[in-house]
């Protein structure tokens, strides 16, 4: 009687077992998960530990001789939470504060002993709350009082200011997942210039729609947000594009591991320093650096200004986002185009007998 032989197995000791379950390649896949983990602690503990306002942006409106004083006293402050600057008046501070040049400012009243300070909860809960406790042990000291108005308050819906920055996490996660799922089921690296651009349009599909879905959610559905829906589309498109082309861009130059280097510059690094959680003027100083420059950080900055500063100081944000996208969908293409060592090409058809 004859039979199929089963698999084949190694017989052997129990090390010889672990060598054939566990390769060269997933060790070295493992010790990098492993790294991406502690660098995933150390930036978000780093980041997050102890926030403490530093040079904030802040006006001072006062007349006369009095606005030196006070940007004399501000600036010797222990620790320098405020770099501030003398601005003309009121109005001009409001002006300021909604062009986001500055998070608040202290008006002087030279008539009486209570004076305005001025914030803009829309660019940071926190933040706001941060000012309205430097400038009250000031006061104090002074043997003066403070009263607080907000010019661009954040919605009663937003709290701490968050939605702003979960609804660019979103749109991160989608541009990155997406572009790995690509990776995951046809090969990280594509095997032509023809199938890279067939991934970069299922990316911009995707970005179109989960900018839609994103602005509509946090809009209309949830009222978390207030702003222009179709600003807000426009952006979460180009934030889930920029984040997917450069992983698509890191895949293709990298292979599998670009998928971690994904999570290494969009989540490790760009979550922690976006201001989202505190605004930049209070992270330290490496975060308050690279947030900017990366996709969470320029994405929540718009979002914000958008939704609660009538759209100011956006450009540098988009040109940010705008380089991303273009970066990734170039490298995409050129690495698909150019030759890879030890790239095989497709098995020819056998040709026929004659």
């Amino acid at each position: 009687m004859s039979h199929t032989p089963g698999p084949r197995t190694r017989s052997g000791s129990f090390l010889g077992e672990v060598k054939d379950a566990v390769t060269p390649r997933a060790t070295l896949l493992v010790l990098g998960v492993i790294a991406l983990q502690l660098l995933f602690i150390a930036s978000y503990v780093g980041a997050l530990h102890d926030p403490r306002p530093k040079d904030v942006p802040f006006g001072v409106v006062a007349p006369g001789a009095a606005a030196g004083r006070t940007v004399d006293r501000l600036e010797r402050l222990p620790g320098s939470p405020l770099d501030p600057r003398a601005v003309t008046d009121e109005a001009s501070a409001r002006r300021q504060i909604m062009d986001r040049e500055i998070d608040g400012a202290l008006v002087l009243d030279p008539s009486g002993r209570t004076d305005t300070l001025l914030v803009a909860s829309g660019g940071g809960t926190v933040l706001a709350t941060t000012l309205e406790g430097v400038t009250g042990r000031v006061e104090k000291a002074e043997g003066r009082t403070v009263r607080v108005v907000d010019v661009a308050p954040a919605s009663p819906h937003d709290f701490d200011g968050l939605s702003s920055f979960y609804l660019v996490v979103g749109w991160c996660v989608g541009g990155y997942l997406c572009a790995s799922i690509l990776a995951i089921s046809t090969g990280a690296r594509p095997a032509n210039p023809r199938r890279a651009a067939i991934r970069l349009i299922v990316m911009a599909l995707v970005s179109i729609v989960g900018g839609l879905g994103g602005a509509v959610i946090i809009g209309p559905i949830l009222g978390a947000l207030p702003g222009s829906v179709l600003d807000l589309w426009g952006l979460g498109a180009l934030i889930t594009f920029a984040v997917g082309a450069a992983t698509l861009a890191l895949q293709g130059v990298f292979g599998i591991v670009g998928i971690g280097l994904a999570i290494l510059l969009v989540v490790i690094a760009g979550n922690p320093s976006a201001g989202g959680a505190f605004p930049l003027p209070l992270l330290p100083p490496f975060w308050k650096a690279i947030g900017p420059a990366l996709p969470p950080g320029a994405g929540t900055w718009a979002a914000r200004s958008i939704a609660y500063f009538k759209g100011n100081d956006v450009t540098a944000s988009l040109l940010v986002l705008w380089a991303w996208a273009v970066a990734g969908t170039v490298i995409t293409m050129l690495a698909a185009a150019l030759p890879r060592r030890g790239r095989q090409e497709p098995d020819l058809p056998p040709a026929p007998a004659g």
